[in-house]
C-alpha cells in the first residue's frame, strides 16, 4: 500500500508531480494539514502534539473527524518527532511505499531529521522519498535506483558515509561508472543531470541522498 504523509514546510504545488490516488493512505502531521489542505487532500489520519498549528489545532482535529477522518493527539514532550509518528503509524497500517510531502525548508534541524527518516525506512526495505516539489530526495545503500526524467533538472549525489565506492550513474550529463565518492568532496557529484528518459544510480558499496532539484 502507498501512503502520503504531509509535514509542515513550503510547498511548491505546481512542482508536486505526485498525489494521491483512490484508496492511498493520507497522513498530516501536526501543521502538515495546512499542506494537505493547499493541495485539496482529505486527510485520513491528523497525527501529533498540535502545537504548529496553535490556534488552528481545534478546527483542523473537528475537520478531519467531520470527514470520517481519525485524530492522534500526543503530548508535546515525547521521544518522536510528528514526523517519525505519522510514519510509523502509516508502515503499522501497511505501507510499503511512502511518500513525504513538505519538511525540506525552515529549521534545518527538522529537516535533517525528516532525511533521517528515509535511512530508517530503507532499513526496513520500504520504499520511501521526501520532496517539496522544488526537491526530491531519496536513500540508496548498497542498492540500484531507476529515476525517471521529469521536472526535476539536476541530480546530485550526496554520501553519507565517509566514502562511497562502486557508484555508477548511467544516463547522465556527467556519467560515472564504479566511482568511489567522498563525504568531503560531495561538490564532485553534485549538479549533474538526467539525458535520456531514465537514469540507473548504483552504489556497490555505501549510503547517499539522491537529490533531485528544480532551479531557484
Amino acid at each position: 500500500m502507498k501512503a502520503f504523509v504531509y509535514i509542515g514546510g513550503g510547498i511548491d504545488p505546481a512542482g508536486l508531480d505526485e498525489h494521491p490516488g483512490e484508496g492511498e493512505l493520507c497522513i498530516a502531521a501536526d501543521s502538515g494539514w495546512r499542506n494537505a489542505c493547499r493541495l485539496g487532500v482529505r486527510v485520513n489520519l491528523l497525527v501529533g502534539d498540535m502545537d504548529s498549528l496553535g490556534a488552528e489545532a481545534g478546527s483542523a482535529m473537528a475537520e478531519v473527524e467531520a470527514l470520517g477522518g481519525e485524530v492522534m493527539r500526543v503530548p508535546a514532550e515525547k521521544d518522536e518527532t510528528d514526523t517519525q509518528l505519522a510514519v510509523h503509524e502509516a508502515v503499522r497500517r501497511g505501507a510499503d511505499e511512502i511518500v513525504i510531502v513538505g519538511g525540506l525548508s525552515g529549521r534545518l534541524d527538522h529537516t535533517l531529521a525528516n532525511l533521517s527518516v528515509l535511512e530508517a525506512l530503507a532499513e526496513h526495505r520500504i520504499a520511501a522519498r521526501i520532496t517539496d516539489g522544488r526537491n526530491r530526495v531519496r536513500f540508496l545503500k548498497n542498492d540500484s535506483l531507476l529515476l525517471a526524467a521529469g521536472g526535476f533538472r539536476y541530480l546530485s549525489l550526496i554520501p553519507v558515509d565517509e566514502v562511497c565506492r562502486g557508484v555508477s550513474a548511467e544516463g547522465c550529463r556527467y556519467p560515472l561508472k564504479g566511482a568511489t565518492l567522498r563525504r568531503t568532496n560531495a561538490a564532485y557529484s553534485t549538479s549533474n543531470e538526467i539525458l535520456g528518459p531514465v537514469a540507473l544510480i548504483s552504489v556497490r558499496r555505501g549510503r547517499l541522498f539522491v537529490v533531485e532539484s528544480r532551479e531557484d
